[in-house]
C-alpha cells in the first residue's frame, strides 16, 4: 500500500516469513480491522504522520505468537495478542519520538505473519475471539483515552457521543462501564435503536433535529454534558461546544466530517477545555483491556471479510455505512 494510491493501490504480494530481532515476537495474524486512518492513507493521501513506501497495510490486528526473540521476557509461544499502534509509546503524553506506527512508518498487520516489538504486544482478554480482539487497538484505545486521558470520567456524569463509528460505539460502551449517562446522536431510527441496545440513555436523530445541541441541552435540564467525544470535526464542533457544560471537556478525536476546525474557542462554556486525542499509550491499552475483561464487554462487529476479499472490505468500509467494525479474517 502506498500513500494516496487509492483502492487500486492494495496489491497482494508474497514475502518471506519475517525474521525477528532478539526483542521481537513473530505473530501469526488471525484477523485485522479497518479504521478511518486507512482511508486517510490510501484514498486521501493526507495522513499527518510518515508512511513508508509499499507499507503492509492496517494498524489493527490480533493473532498468536509462534516465535519469540532471545531477549523477550513478557511473552511466550502460544500467547494470544494484539498490538499497540505506537510501539514506542509506553506511557505519558504523546510526542513525535513515539510516532513510529504500525501500518504507517512500520509495516502493519494485513499479512499472515508479523514481527512485532515486545513493547507493542498486549494480551487479548480471554473471552474475546481474534475477530473481536482485532477491533481494539485504534478505535477502542482512542475511545478509552477520550474518556480517561484528561479529567477522568465519574459515575453520574453525562457523555455525548456523535454518530455510530467505531470510536463512538466504544465510547458508549465504556461510558456505561463508568456509570455515566450517555446521550448519542445518529442519522436514523434504526441506528438509534441499536445505540440504545448498547446502553445509550438518550438518542437524538440529527436529521430530524438539526439543532441537536439544543435538544441535548433540553435533555440535561439546560446544564449541558460533561464530556463530548467529538469525531466529526469542522461540521459538528460548534454544536458540540454549545452542548458542553461549564467545566466540561471536548475530546477531539478526528475530523471524519472534513472541513476546517474553525470553531471560535471563545464560544466554549466557562472553564471548559478541548483536548486532542491520538489513540493512546501501551499503559492505556492495558487499562482498557482489564476493564473489558472485568466486564466481559464485547466489541460491535458489522461484517467480516476473508483475506482474499480485503479490497472489497476496504471498498465497503469507504462507503461509511457500517454499524460496528469491519474485520478481515486473515487465517482461521
Amino acid at each position: 500500500m502506498n500513500l494516496g494510491a487509492g483502492l487500486d493501490g492494495l496489491v497482494l504480494k508474497e514475502h518471506d516469513v519475517p525474521a525477528i530481532l532478539p526483542s521481537e515476537v513473530l505473530v501469526r495474524v488471525h484477523a485485522v480491522s479497518l479504521n478511518f486512518r486507512e482511508l486517510m492513507i490510501l484514498v486521501d493521501g493526507k495522513y499527518p504522520l510518515p508512511v513508508k513506501p509499499d507499507v503492509i497495510a492496517v494498524s489493527d490486528g490480533a493473532g498468536e505468537i509462534v516465535a519469540v526473540g532471545s531477549n523477550v521476557t513478557r511473552a511466550k509461544v502460544g500467547d494470544r495478542v494484539t498490538a499497540s499502534i505506537f510501539p514506542r509509546w509506553i506511557d505519558g503524553a504523546f510526542s513525535l519520538e513515539f510516532a513510529a506506527q504500525l501500518g504507517g512508518s512500520l509495516d502493519g498487520m494485513l499479512t499472515e505473519y508479523a514481527a512485532l516489538s515486545e513493547d507493542a504486544i498486549i494480551p487479548i482478554p480471554e473471552h474475546l475471539c481474534y475477530l473481536e480482539a482485532a477491533t481494539l487497538p485504534c478505535a477502542g484505545v482512542t475511545a478509552w483515552n477520550a474518556l480517561t486521558g484528561g479529567k477522568r470520567l465519574q459515575a453520574g456524569e453525562v457523555v455525548l457521543t456523535l454518530g455510530s463509528g467505531g470510536v463512538s460505539l466504544f465510547a458508549v460502551q465504556f461510558a456505561k462501564l463508568f456509570g455515566a449517562r450517555v446521550i448519542a446522536t445518529t442519522s436514523n431510527n434504526t441506528k438509534a435503536a441499536r445505540l440504545s441496545s448498547l446502553g445509550a440513555d438518550d438518542v437524538v436523530n440529527y436529521q430530524s433535529v438539526p439543532d441537536w445541541a439544543a435538544e441535548v441541552r433540553r435533555l440535561t435540564m439546560g446544564l449541558g454534558v460533561d464530556r463530548v467525544v467529538e469525531v466529526g470535526g469542522g461540521p459538528t464542533m460548534s454544536q458540540s461546544f454549545a452542548a458542553l457544560s461549564s467545566g466540561g471537556e471536548v475530546a477531539l478525536v478526528g475530523n471524519v466530517g472534513g472541513g476546517a476546525l474553525t470553531t471560535d474557542l471563545s464560544t466554549l462554556a466557562p472553564a471548559a477545555t478541548v483536548r486532542r486525542v491520538a489513540v493512546g499509550s501501551r499503559v492505556q491499552f492495558l487499562s482498557m483491556a482489564r476493564a473489558i475483561s472485568a466486564n466481559r464487554m464485547r466489541p460491535v462487529i458489522d461484517r467480516v471479510f476473508s483475506f482474499e476479499e480485503a479490497p472489497f472490505a476496504f471498498a465497503y468500509y469507504a462507503e461509511q455505512k457500517n454499524f460496528g467494525k469491519v474485520v478481515i479474517r486473515v487465517s482461521s
